[in-house]
């Protein structure tokens, strides 16, 4: 009876969870002008997609994001296991004292560093490049302490063992560590893929041409503050366009999240 009521609750909760991108895709598919009107008479049609990519250059802001999401979570990743793994594994002077810092980052609301970054990205130059908007989201404390908190827990027979086989420090690392991080791993990627692919303010400021923007400020173009009237159909259809590389990055990922590549690696 208890596991019946608890699957129960997990459909109920994902339905929920489901009705707004079902909803979405319905307005998406809707014309504007009998969108909270006319319900009963709604004509289903792919117009809306079709105006998206005519109104705006909506597969330049794909790429754009699509490049910056990849590369930047890329980046995320390997420069957090690999300063997990150090603060996790080799104990040097002052250590606890950068860690702490990195910690004390992670309070500092992300608004506040709005204006020291542009004026970096302004003397180095960067402003409306690729630069600008990938490498300062390649830093962050999050997953530097993601990293750490699961490299703490990690198989030291593993490691002693490597060792023995002649390996050094970063041979075991990307030999032996990172491979057996592989949930640490996926969940940060999938972490820093989604805020990096939904980030609207700091694209918005840091671009100026049409061909840098990404597809996330290339949404408020449809909104009323841009124009007279909102574009609800077109609005819905580049939000269900955005939609697309979150639940295929979520759901190449899942297996990744679910599976434990440490179970049978140390034998009792």
């Amino acid at each position: 009876m208890k596991k019946l009521l608890l699957h129960l609750i997990l459909i109920l909760t994902a339905i929920s969870m489901l009705i707004p991108f079902l909803a979405m895709f319905l307005i998406s598919l809707s014309g504007n002008e009998n969108i909270f009107t006319d319900y009963k008479n709604i004509n289903l049609s792919f117009c809306a997609y079709k105006n998206v990519f005519a109104s705006i250059p909506a597969a330049r802001y794909f790429l754009n994001s699509l490049i910056v999401t990849v590369v930047a979570t890329a980046g995320q990743v390997l420069i957090s296991a690999l300063a997990g793994y150090g603060f996790a594994r080799l104990k040097f002077k002052g250590s606890n004292i950068l860690f702490f810092i990195i910690i004390l980052s992670m309070m500092v609301p992300p608004q506040v560093n709005i204006v020291p970054l542009f004026y970096l990205m302004s003397r180095l130059g960067w402003i409306d490049t690729y630069q600008a908007l990938i490498v300062p989201a390649i830093f962050g404390g999050f997953g530097v302490f993601m990293m750490r908190q699961y490299f703490l827990s990690f198989s030291k027979e593993l490691e002693d063992a490597s060792k023995l086989d002649g390996c050094n420090c970063f041979q075991t690392f990307f030999k032996v560590a990172l491979p057996c991080a592989s949930p640490a791993v996926a969940s940060l990627a999938i972490y820093t893929f989604v805020m990096t692919w939904n980030s609207f303010m700091w694209p918005l400021i840091v671009t100026n041409s049409e061909s840098m923007r990404t597809i996330a400020v290339g949404l408020t173009i449809f909104k009323s503050s841009f124009r007279e009237i909102t574009l609800w159909g077109e609005l819905m259809a580049c939000s269900c366009i955005c939609s697309i590389p979150v639940i295929a990055v979520f759901i190449l990922g899942k297996k990744y999240l679910i599976n434990n590549p440490m179970d049978g690696a140390v034998k009792g």
